[in-house]
């Protein structure tokens, strides 16, 4: 306790900053500050005031601090006024110093009181004012960018499973997923794919933001409930610009009737825009001939299943395929994907004669779904698969794209497919101008973007290939091959440090040691170049000789890279026959005559002497 009795002299410092109340004027002194700095915070928006005008305040006190110390220090308040502590003979000295603090204590309880105040007020007035304008502001530019979008467009939502049983999600998705494939189906009607309209699942944004990002003037959203062989659909069309609704109605049905009522959806919403049918009966591709339900609801849940890409989840998927196809054996559209999840199992987890094995069970598949369903687009996608990832058939793969996009259209998988297949036979142009198209119908989906990035990669356009990849990496970060690709712009651009930043963030378990692999060769260590090089081979080369390829090829070793690269011809491997005519490393030797051989003898066209293909490329 201070005894303010004692003598200046007999006082220790702690006490004498007590006696002269120098802490009571510092807090009043911070206090007015904060509360003055907030006051000016609140007047700059209205007065126009530039935002230095506060942070130059806060500046200017802060350094005015010490200087009050030092004036509370050596001035006290008397009931004379102002006077020098040395010059004070204050009679009842200690009675009028417990006065004096108390008064100091309200001025600083009051001014701390306005401080509050106000940090309140920008807190949860003035704060939420500006978000409210803001989102006003958004929702104002939305609706300017829907007036440039067309009448007849339409985005489907995934619709809210309602059973109450998180594993029924598949079943409300698939029922989502097939009214999109419904509606691409009628002729001058816009449909948004499902990987972008899936995005807006539970969103906040409102139908305005939602359609403006979609390019769409209408929205359809929905739930579905399912229990004991009951089923009910509740759809609604809005208007994105206004929310106002289009089209409503609900379907109280027996399960087995899933099947009408999703041909209903699709002509009455049809009807509500105004679009003729021309007489063509809306087809849904997945669904059994049979009319088999419990067929198509396994087929719905290995679908998601397989989705998830693991080895685990592709082999649960085959399972569930496998028992669809007892139920209904002429169920083509499965036939199909066994095809696709035997492929995609074979080459990304498996080597030697299990892959060969999985590979010869994906040929049946592929052979049943040619007898039953020859004439089906997705057919024609599924052996075009086939023949580019199991045979290094890139002509024959692109010849069955190109009819399963004269078949769909407007499918945007088809679109993509075929934009691959004229990418793997080096028709770069044809394929960029055909991923924009299908960007156009599905503006959010990661992989058309990585496909894009790639086509311009091949034609050296790094920035446009840089802005594609930035767009896709905001969208989905984890996506793989994302990085890399990203660290390829910079190995281009002979930025070393950028790369190796870029090629440290992938993940992807082929991609990532290739990456920081060709990183290192643009750098001036030429000693952990080669060490990099050697260590991949060792790690990689066996299951990865294209890449090897590339990494010699940047280092401008073209003896190694065509010993490479017959390598992989000879092993089959992928990412030969996908990547050698878009590969801007490899095709800096495609004037080499070593290079327009191994293109004869894999049965690609040599670059240069092929005119471009245009069919089928100018999209929808």
């Amino acid at each position: 306790m201070t005894n303010h009795d004692e003598p200046p002299g007999k006082r220790g410092i702690i006490a004498e900053l007590s006696y002269r109340h120098v802490w009571r004027a510092a807090a009043v002194y911070i206090g007015a500050v904060w509360a003055l700095s907030q006051g000016i915070s609140q007047l700059s928006g209205p007065f126009g005031m530039p935002d230095w005008v506060t942070r130059w305040f806060v500046i200017a006190c802060a350094i005015g601090f010490p200087f009050w110390v030092a004036f509370a220090w050596y001035y006290k308040l008397t009931p004379e006024g102002l006077k020098l502590e040395s010059d004070t003979t204050t009679p009842n000295d200690h009675g009028f110093h417990r006065a004096f603090g108390r008064k100091l204590d309200i001025w600083i309880i009051g001014v701390m009181a306005v401080a509050i105040v106000l940090l309140v007020t920008n807190t949860f007035v003035l704060h939420r004012d500006v978000t409210s304008t803001t989102h006003e502001a958004a929702i104002k530019e939305a609706s300017a960018q829907l007036a440039k979008v067309p009448a007849k467009s339409v985005a489907v939502l995934p619709f809210a499973n309602e059973s109450g049983d998180p594993k029924q999600q598949y079943f409300s998705d698939g029922l989502s997923e097939e009214l999109i494939s419904d509606l691409t189906q009628i002729d001058g009607l816009k449909v948004i794919g499902k990987y972008s309209s899936f995005k807006f699942r539970d969103s906040k944004d409102s139908p305005a933001q939602i359609g403006a990002a979609l390019g769409v003037a209408n929205l359809i959203h929905g739930s579905v409930f399912q229990q004991a062989g009951y089923l009910r659909v509740n759809v609604n069309m809005i208007r994105a610009t206004d929310g106002q609704n289009v089209w409503s109605h609900s379907y109280d049905e027996q399960l087995k009737d899933v099947f009408a009522i999703q041909s209903q959806i699709g002509h009455a919403v049809a009807a509500a825009l105004k679009i003729k049918l021309m007489g063509n009966a809306i087809v849904a591709s997945d669904q059994p001939p049979s009319g088999n339900v419990q067929a198509y609801e396994l087929m719905l849940q290995g679908r998601a299943i397989l989705r998830h890409g693991t080895e685990t989840s592709i082999r649960q998927a085959i399972a569930l395929f496998q028992q669809v196809l007892k139920l209904d054996p002429k169920y083509a559209y499965v036939w199909g994907l066994l095809t696709n999840s035997s492929i995609n199992l074979g080459v990304a987890y498996l080597s030697g004669a299990p892959r060969q094995q999985a590979y010869t069970q994906a040929r049946a598949a592929a052979a049943r779904e040619q007898a039953l369903a020859p004439n089906a687009a997705f057919t024609h996608i599924d052996h075009g698969w086939l023949l580019a990832i199991v045979d290094n058939d890139s002509m024959g793969a692109l010849a069955e794209y190109k009819r399963a996009h004269q078949l769909a259209p407007n499918d945007i998988t088809g679109m993509n497919f075929l934009a691959n297949g004229l990418m793997g036979i080096g028709q770069l142009r044809p394929a960029t101008k055909l991923f924009h198209a299908a960007l156009a119908r599905d503006p959010l989906r990661v992989d058309i973007y990585s496909g894009l990035a790639a086509a311009l990669l091949g034609q050296r356009q790094l920035d446009a290939a840089e802005q594609a990849i930035r767009k896709a990496l905001e969208l989905q970060p984890n996506y793989p091959g994302l990085n890399a690709e990203l660290a390829e712009v910079d190995v281009l651009r002979g930025a070393a440090a950028a790369a190796q930043s870029a090629a440290a963030k992938e993940t992807d378990p082929t991609y990532g040691p290739w990456a920081r692999a060709l990183a290192q060769q643009v750098g001036p260590a030429r000693g952990q170049a080669d060490a990099a090089l050697r260590d991949y081979i060792a790690k990689q080369g066996k299951a990865q000789p294209y890449l090897v390829a590339d990494l010699y090829a940047l280092r401008k070793q073209p003896d190694e890279m065509f010993d490479w690269l017959r390598r992989a011809w000879v092993q089959r491997d992928p990412n030969f026959a996908a990547s050698l005519l878009a590969d801007p490393f490899v095709l800096a030797y495609q004037h080499d005559p070593r290079f327009a051989a191994l293109c004869k003898d894999a049965g690609l066209p040599v670059p240069g002497q092929t005119p471009e293909v245009a069919a089928g490329a100018s999209g929808p």
